[in-house]
């Protein structure tokens, strides 16, 4: 198989010292790394470790208790080695992305109206009214700007093609509550501490500003027309797994933490409870699923939402972002037709493709999965977090024949993909510096227009060989660098 790496032209690195096998990108970082003394970077990475520690930087590991019965708290790996990005190939991800998030977002529009596409034969309508993610409630409601995915966050891996160099393609749409950006506004504080001298001798676009665009962002879906929407973040509490990242926005954007206890609803209007009194709330930056929003619509035992919610919503008194229902278009059944969606809406080609997908539903992608299923990655379409997937090559005989059986019991619950080699990046790990595989997410806001700071979360498998990135499943973080202007300064 192929192999493509970031930062080197040829493989393995104990061959490639020469600058000439080494990516114009790279070539200054490259020089600088030569001159560290051999016990920098273990000196570094547990300064970060120490600091990443105090800050609370962490994440809840769902499924694992400490002695005394509590969710795990872990730090996730950060490595010292950015992820660097030229200029020209940062400009092609955007226009791809933007593209895409604006066909997705009409997309999500037309399903809860007038269902052109299904109309038209391209999509299959029990692709979307028999899609758990569906929200009937949403039919016919009109949400500010026509804009659903406010917040989105695309997975986009890169792999060699035939021509042996790296090709972008997007894994995966985070369309309900995408989550990671945090960590990638840290990862660039941290750098920046630790290595002052790169960031004078490199060009790095800068991605401070992400919390000041996601606030415009929000405000710009305020159904009112007062100069300063209230927004306020909503979270499950402190026991979710993302908990650090909920009250790291608010904090960022000077607006309230809440949860659905916080909240109330009169006359069709939603107030925070404050010290002062009741106080109206113009924009809810949702961090809880659809399924928990609000009792009296949704899952009734829900105390993470408000009752009555709903309502107000419908009723065009409050925005929620990301909108209710979101979740149709990010499910893994309809990943495979969002090129055709691109089309059909904006009639232009898709500037990103997509990985090849093989629907089970389909009696020959059914088929020919079953018979290749080592080969193949498996997926469950309502899967997330590494969790519900088979990684061919990688499984054992029995594994293989478990997802077997699964597949065939319930086809339209699985997708299939061939096994990308995924790009490499220089990663130091405890054997030193060694090639690792990792994706990228970048965020893409959609308000009154679409905007991304240049970059994201680059997530890093830390396990040799291993092609699964998430942090839930043991892989770390890097900082992502977009080369502003000429890539080689």
């Amino acid at each position: 198989m192929h192999k493509f790496d970031e930062m080197y032209t040829q493989l393995p690195y104990e061959f490639s010292t020469q600058g000439r096998q080494i990516r114009d990108q790279y070539k200054i970082y490259d020089e600088w790394l030569s001159r560290q003394p051999g016990d920098m970077m273990a000196r570094r990475r547990e300064e970060a470790e120490v600091i990443f520690r105090r800050v609370g930087i962490t994440f809840a590991v769902y499924g694992e208790k400490d002695e005394e019965g509590a969710g795990t708290e872990r730090l996730i790996p950060f490595d010292l080695i950015p992820r660097i990005i030229p200029a020209q190939e940062w400009a092609f991800l955007e226009r791809g992305l933007v593209q895409r998030v604006t066909a997705l977002n009409r997309f999500i529009h037309d399903v809860y109206h007038a269902q052109d596409i299904i109309k038209a034969g391209v999509v299959p309508r029990e692709q979307i009214e028999n899609n758990a993610q569906f929200r009937p409630e949403m039919v016919g409601v009109d949400v500010p700007n026509a804009i659903y995915s406010h917040i989105s966050g695309i997975d986009i891996v890169r792999a060699p093609n035939a021509q042996g160099e790296g090709e972008y393609y997007v894994l995966e749409d985070n369309l309900r509550v995408p989550s990671g950006v945090s960590y990638m506004l840290e990862n660039r504080k941290m750098m920046m501490r630790l290595f002052p001298e790169l960031f004078n001798a490199h060009r790095v676009a800068p991605v401070a500003h992400y919390p000041d665009l996601l606030l415009e962002t929000l405000r710009a879906s305020s159904p009112t027309t007062a100069a300063e929407p209230t927004v306020v973040v909503l979270t499950p509490g402190m026991h979710n797994s993302a908990y650090f990242e909920h009250a790291f926005l608010a904090q960022q954007m000077g607006v309230e933490l809440v949860e659905g206890q916080d909240l109330m609803v009169r006359d069709n209007f939603v107030y925070m409870r404050t010290t002062r009194g009741p106080k109206r709330v113009d924009v809810i930056y949702r961090r809880v699923d659809d399924d928990f929003l609000d009792p009296q619509v949704f899952r009734a035992s829900s105390t993470l939402g408000c009752a009555g919610l709903m309502g107000a919503y419908r009723a065009g008194h409050v925005a929620i972002c990301n909108a209710v229902g979101t979740g149709v278009a990010d499910d893994k059944s309809i990943y495979p037709y969002v090129p055709k969606m691109i089309e059909f809406y904006l009639g232009e080609k898709p500037i990103l493709n997509n990985v090849p997908t093989y629907m089970c539903r389909n009696q020959d992608d059914l088929a020919y999965t079953l018979a290749n299923m080592q080969d193949l990655v498996v997926k469950e379409v309502h899967g997330a977090g590494g969790y519900g997937m088979l990684v061919g090559p990688a499984a054992t005989a029995a594994e293989i024949e478990d997802f077997r059986k699964a597949v065939r019991a319930n086809p339209n619950g699985y997708i299939s993909q061939p096994t990308l080699s995924l790009s490499s990046c220089p990663t130091y790990v405890e054997s030193g510096i060694a090639p690792r595989h990792i994706d990228l997410r970048p965020y893409v806001l959609s308000g009154k227009t679409v905007k991304m700071v240049p970059g994201g979360l680059t997530r890093v498998a830390l396990k040799e060989a291993s092609l699964v990135v998430n942090s839930s499943q043991g892989g770390g973080t890097k900082d992502t660098w977009v080369l502003e202007g000429d890539t080689s300064c």
